[in-house]
C-alpha cells in the first residue's frame, strides 16, 4: 500500500492497535542493505511501515539534495516483493507545512546534544543532525512504532537517535542491523550510484583500511594514534580523507586505548562523493 499522507497513514495505524509495528526509515533508492532492515522487522514485527522521503533538513547548502537518487516506483516495487504493508512516501509539503522557510527561524528542530554531534559527520555538516532527528521523530509520531530498523554504516546517527528516544520517552526500541556490503566489500549506499567503475574501486580503500585496524588490534595493538597511522599507506591523491576516528561504540566517547567495544569510523571523499563506513573491534 503505497501512501502520501500522515491522515492515511494513522488511519491504517489505528486498526493495528495490537499488532507489533516496525518502522524503516529511508531516503528511498533503496539496496540489498535497506532490504536487510526490512527483513529483519518483518521477522520481529507483525506489520512493517517503510518511509521513502528525502529529508531537505539534513542537508546542508552545498549537498547533494538535488541530485539525490529518486526512485519511488522500484523502491515501491522492492518494498511490495518483500511484504512490506505501508511505503509513507509524503512530500515536504507533507511533512513540514507550506509557506515557511526549512529552518529552525520558523520550524519547530529537535536537535541532539552538542556533544555526540560535534565530531565525525557532524563536525563538517553543520546542522545535519538537527535535521535526522527532527525527521526521525516525525516519523516515529506519525507511525508510533514498536521497533525502528536503523543500519551500523550510519553509527553516529545511530547513537545520536537511540538517545534522543532515551531522553524524549519516546517509546520505540531501536535495533541496528550491520552493515550489507557488495562482494568487493564496499559498504552498500545510495551514493554508490555517483562513482565510476574506477571510483569504485578507489572506495574499496574505506573498508581496507578499516579491516587492517581490526587485524592489528586482533594482533594485540591497542594504541589508537598507531592504529589510525596504519591507514596512510592506503590513501593516495585521489583519496580526500575527513575523518578516522576510534571512539566508544555505544557513546562516541574517545578513548585511551583501543578495545572490545571501540568502534572505527571513517568517512572519505572519492570522486567528489562523500562515503562513510566503519567497523566493530571487538566483534
Amino acid at each position: 500500500m503505497l501512501l502520501h499522507t500522515i491522515d492515511d497513514v494513522r488511519k491504517i495505524r489505528k486498526e493495528w492497535k495490537n499488532l507489533k509495528v516496525g518502522l524503516v526509515p529511508t531516503m528511498g533508492a533503496l539496496h540489498a542493505g535497506h532490504l536487510s532492515l526490512i527483513k529483519k522487522a518483518k521477522e520481529i514485527c507483525d506489520k512493517v511501515i517503510v518511509s521513502v522521503f528525502v529529508n531537505p533538513i539534513q542537508f546542508g547548502p552545498s549537498e547533494d539534495f538535488d541530485k539525490y537518487p529518486r526512485t519511488l516506483d522500484k523502491d515501491y516495487e522492492l518494498c511490495n516483493e518483500n511484504g512490506v504493508d505501508i511505503v509513507f512516501a509524503p512530500s515536504p509539503k507533507e511533512m513540514y507545512g507550506d509557506g515557511q522557510r526549512l529552518s529552525n527561524d520558523t520550524l519547530t528542530y529537535v536537535c541532539p546534544p552538542f556533544f555526540y554531534v560535534n565530531k565525525l559527520c557532524g563536525k563538517t555538516r553543520t546542522g545535519h543532525f538537527d535535521g535526522v532527528c527532527t525527521v526521525v521523530l516525525k516519523l516515529f509520531n506519525i507511525a508510533q512504532p514498536d521497533y525502528a530498523f536503523f543500519g551500523q554504516k550510519d553509527a553516529q546517527q545511530a547513537v545520536i537517535i537511540r538517545k534522543m528516544v532515551k531522553d524524549l520517552n519516546v517509546p520505540v526500541e531501536i535495533i541496528q542491523c550491520p552493515i550489507v556490503r557488495e562482494e568487493s566489500g564496499l559498504a552498500l549506499s545510495s551514493r554508490n550510484k555517483y562513482l565510476s567503475e574506477e571510483g569504485k574501486k578507489d572506495a574499496l580503500v574505506l573498508s581496507k583500511i578499516l579491516k587492517n585496524i581490526k587485524a592489528c588490534f586482533e594482533k594485540g595493538i591497542d594504541d589508537i594514534t598507531a592504529l589510525k597511522e596504519t591507514a596512510y599507506s592506503y590513501l593516495t591523491d585521489k583519496h580526500d580523507l575527513e575523518y578516522l576516528e576510534i571512539l566508544d561504540k555505544d557513546t562516541l566517547h574517545e578513548q585511551e586505548k583501543a578495545d572490545k567495544n571501540s568502534i572505527a569510523l571513517i568517512a572519505c571523499r572519492v570522486e567528489n562523493v562523500r562515503l562513510i563506513d566503519n567497523i566493530y573491534l571487538g566483534e
